[in-house]
């Protein structure tokens, strides 16, 4: 699978730092996918599957996020608008104009906070296994962000006394062992404090307050089977949305990995992108 990975550059932010992107041409005059990746993925893991067909109808843009991958370091504790902001100045630095932004899982805040940020670079959004809140109640929202501090804390002391350098990802991902290569070395290059931290990030978000006015085309890709994000809150989101269309896949969390994902998130971007169009005209 790794002969399906397009070409990717480190692109300098200014201000900002170093961040790494993955880039297809589509056809003359198409319009331009921006791809956000979810939480411990790479823009090539999480994308890899669909980055051949998307490149025949769209410009495909697929950064490695913020301590994900290759993307951008930085001391400061991770956030997701701090991300939102990272991918807003690699559009600038790519001269793109506005996109539509895809976000899967992780990805899907940080495509909303895009919107909410810099709405002037987003013509459209699809939002794939994702929610605009991760927990149905602010109990269970305030025990996660509680467990995750104390992984937090653990995590900062471990990159001050060097721990977490060089840790194999299969002590993170039981079985990795019998994972392609390719998979292997994209996962080589986290920087894991920055991961746990992006974990407490995700946690923390809660956008419902002001989901609703979000006033661009919208399609929300629901991964019916997934126990990782609750398919009634991917489908509250939609609700929310003034006009967002709804496109189920018959998997779980890790659907992107799977061959199920390609079709319904083809139709997605499809939808987005036509109505996207029509508004501009």
């Amino acid at each position: 699978m790794a002969g399906t990975l397009p070409g990717g550059r480190h692109i300098d932010l200014p201000h900002r730092g170093t961040t790494f992107v993955r880039e297809l041409s589509g056809p003359p005059g198409a319009p331009t996918l921006l791809l956000l990746h979810g939480w411990v993925a790479t823009g090539g893991l999480n994308w890899f599957q669909v980055f051949a067909p998307l490149s025949e109808h769209f410009n495909v843009i697929a950064p490695d996020l913020r301590g994900h991958g290759r993307g951008l370091r930085g001391g400061r504790v991770f956030r997701l608008a701090d991300c939102a902001d990272d991918c807003a100045q690699t559009l600038v630095q790519l001269d793109t104009g506005p996109v539509i932004v895809a976000g899967y899982s992780m990805g899907g805040p940080i495509a909303q906070l895009m919107w909410r940020r810099h709405r002037d670079l987003v013509d459209g959004l699809v939002l794939c296994a994702t929610s605009a809140g991760f927990f149905p109640d602010w109990y269970r929202r305030l025990s996660s962000q509680a467990a995750m501090l104390a992984w937090v804390a653990a995590a900062r002391a471990g990159a001050r006394t060097g721990a977490l350098r060089g840790v194999p990802p299969r002590v993170y991902l039981p079985g990795s062992k019998n994972l392609p290569l390719w998979f292997a070395d994209e996962m080589s290059h986290h920087d894991w404090r920055m991961i746990i931290e992006a974990g407490h990030s995700i946690c923390t978000y809660h956008a419902r307050r002001w989901i609703s006015e979000v006033d661009v085309p919208t399609a929300v890709v629901r991964t019916v089977d997934d126990h990782g994000v609750a398919p009634d809150l991917q489908l509250a989101m939609a609700h929310a949305i003034r006009g967002a269309t709804v496109f189920d896949v018959a998997d779980g969390h890790l659907a992107c990995a799977g061959s199920r994902f390609e079709q319904p998130f083809l139709r997605a971007c499809f939808d987005v992108a036509g109505r996207a169009a029509h508004r501009v005209a």
